[in-house]
């Protein structure tokens, strides 16, 4: 059985390496660009050299759009963090790096160290705005340590705060350092973390649960995966402090079968902490047990839902239930029970370790902390980024992000995915913050952000949502059920031409539009759960703030960003055209007329945009508009 003592002897830090280091990004956004077979080059040139060197996989650093990135640390220089390394370049690389040879191509950044000898012309991580307008609370272990050895998150003050906690605090007053710092829940409702755990704890249930909600399938979310691949042991503290805050002696992570680094990183972190003595039974030899168990899911969007994810762990079909009564009173298994997600459990070690005064300096009034957003779409840089709570969206895209990229004009943000806010650049000034965003109108989701810019269509994007949703109505209610399949046919009318053979269908198409207003009033006010009472949202702030998108494709039948394929006029081009004959067979619906050897043309009243004419034409004489 460890103990304090035992723990606090691997408080180790070692700042001067006198072997080289390389560390490889192997989250699920550096493995998808490759770092796998970066890893195994590194591997194979350090073998061949006969290079003695530490190279060990670590999460994201945040910077998805850069993977693979390495980070190499060579005895008397800075650690040099080197972007876009593919296996193919490895070798090069390294051989410039051991000669002392700087790779400027793929030279990122560099961290600054007095002691060490800085690269020339690589500017240092806090000059960088990615870096250094962020405040990496809960991220600041990601992309540095290696989230398969305990060892290293120990050496990084690890498993100090729930230490704290079992040793120090009672029960009652961990929940009362929670509630006194103002941690709000992380998933976008926002609900203060310490009334919850409170509400679990004076509950009279002799077996009381805690499950940390890992079920992220939002479009363009990814901030609770690159926390778990990046940091599993803080995740774990989170979860264990909290089980000792609501005498839980049993909690679950529940997250998707999807996420399969983060389920290894998550049960090696389990069987490590299980074999240090910081789970099990009489913790540290303070009478506190606790087993946590990993639930894989099917990566249900609706079992994001407290009720449903409850339900998807007993074994049934995740679907929501009425409230209340709340999981706090009648949770899993009918007992009470904390429902919090990654972000939010991955807060709680530094409160505790800081103090709450700490994490209640940081951020607004009401929004206290950090935040971490998951941004893809047209930006420089797409990734993972944490700022303090208050920041607006104008910094974190034009200045941590970089702005847009390759300097289109930025279109719209979509804020909390396929069920958040549609923002234009007349919003980006505002705060993020629950109530803030609230005041506006708006909400801030769970974090993710999809960026679109001039080239992308709106309604286009809209129709992709409004399919999600509709694909993740589990179909318990019916306003949800029918309403996002209403919405999807809606969309599927505004994205393609009519048939012309149906003499009513334009009338159809204004009706439709017509709808969307008292359909989205409806689901919002009589769904069962929060998929169904916001799948309209981004329709209905997307329709308010343009307008014009939707009546182009309603009235005039295009797209103006060419991105609605089934509105795409086809026409075939005198001078290019050899009358081969070719594309005639492959039209669908006859639309393409002429004869043999001679120019043919397109009767576009029945041309459907299937675009099969373009793929058999060899010789370019399809012309798209």
């Amino acid at each position: 059985m460890a103990t304090f003592a035992d723990l606090d002897s691997t408080q180790i830090y070692r700042r001067h390496v006198t072997v080289p280091s390389i560390k490889v990004g192997m989250g699920t956004c550096g493995t998808i660009a490759g770092a796998n077979r970066t890893f195994e080059a590194i591997q194979q040139y350090l073998s061949e050299r006969s290079i003695s060197a530490n190279c060990v996989r670590v999460g994201c650093l945040g910077l998805c759009s850069l993977e693979p990135l390495v980070e190499v640390h060579l005895p008397g220089r800075c650690r040099l963090l080197l972007k876009n390394v593919h296996h193919s370049e490895v070798f090069p690389i390294l051989d410039d790096l051991f000669h002392q040879i700087l790779p400027e191509e793929y030279a990122f950044a560099q961290y600054r160290d007095e002691a060490l000898s800085p690269w020339n012309n690589v500017p240092f991580v806090e000059e960088l705005p990615f870096f250094s307008l962020q405040n990496r609370v809960v991220l600041a272990n990601c992309g540095k340590i290696n989230p398969f050895d305990i060892e290293e998150y120990l050496s990084a003050g690890g498993y100090k705060a729930f230490q704290k906690a079992i040793s120090v605090y009672t029960s009652a007053e961990v929940c009362d350092l929670i509630e006194e710092s103002g941690l709000r829940g992380r998933s976008g409702g926002g609900f203060p973390t310490g009334r919850k755990w409170k509400s679990v704890l004076y509950s009279n249930a002799a077996q009381k649960y805690v499950i940390c909600n890992a079920e992220e399938s939002d479009p363009g979310a990814f901030m609770d995966r690159a926390i778990i691949e990046g940091d599993p042991h803080r995740v774990l503290e989170g979860i264990s402090i909290a089980a000792y805050a609501v005498g839980a002696t049993k909690a679950y992570i529940y997250i998707r079968t999807e996420y399969t680094i983060a389920i290894q990183t998550l049960e090696q972190a389990i069987r490590q902490a299980r074999e240090k003595g910081l789970l099990g039974q009489n913790i540290l030899n303070s009478g506190f047990s606790l087993d946590i168990s990993i639930k894989k899911c099917p990566g249900a969007f609706v079992c994001g839902e407290e009720t449903a994810l409850i339900a998807s762990i007993e074994g049934k079909r995740g679907m929501p239930e009425t409230k209340p009564p709340y999981p706090s009173a009648q949770g899993l298994f009918k007992k009470p029970t904390v429902v919090n997600n990654v972000e939010t459990f991955a807060n709680v070690p530094a409160i505790i370790q800081n103090g709450p005064a700490w994490f209640a300096a940081i951020g607004t009034a009401q929004s206290k902390g950090t935040k971490i957003f998951a941004i893809s779409g047209k930006t420089k840089y797409t990734g993972v980024v944490e700022v303090n709570m208050g920041t607006t969206l104008r910094k974190i895209i034009f200045d941590i992000i970089g702005g847009i990229k390759d300097n289109k004009r930025l279109r719209a943000i979509f804020l909390g995915g396929p069920i958040g806010h549609c923002l234009t650049e007349s919003e980006m000034d505002i705060p993020i913050g629950f109530d803030e965003l609230r005041q506006a109108g708006l909400s801030m989701g769970s974090g993710g952000m999809v960026v679109l810019d001039e080239d992308n269509c709106i309604v286009d994007t809209l129709r992709y949502f409004s399919h999600f949703m509709q694909h993740q109505s589990c179909g318990k209610c019916i306003p949800c059920r029918e309403g996002t399949r209403r919405l999807s046919e809606i969309f599927d009318k505004l994205t393609r031409k009519p048939d012309p053979l149906y003499k009513s269908a334009p009338i159809e198409r204004i009706k439709a539009i017509m709808q969307l207003e008292p359909l989205a009033d409806v689901m919002r006010t009589t769904s069962l759960c929060g998929l169904g009472q916001s799948a309209a949202t981004p329709v209905l702030s997307a329709l308010q703030k343009f307008k014009s998108d939707f009546e182009e494709h309603l009235y005039e039948r295009k797209c103006s960003a060419n991105v609605c394929k089934q509105l795409r006029s086809y026409s075939i081009s005198p001078k290019a055209c050899t009358g081969c004959g070719v594309c005639v067979p492959k039209c669908p619906t006859e639309a393409i007329k002429g004869s043999l050897r001679s120019t043919y043309y397109i009767i576009e009243e029945l041309c459907i945009s299937c675009g099969k004419c373009v793929d058999a034409c060899k010789f370019n004489a399809i012309l798209i508009q």
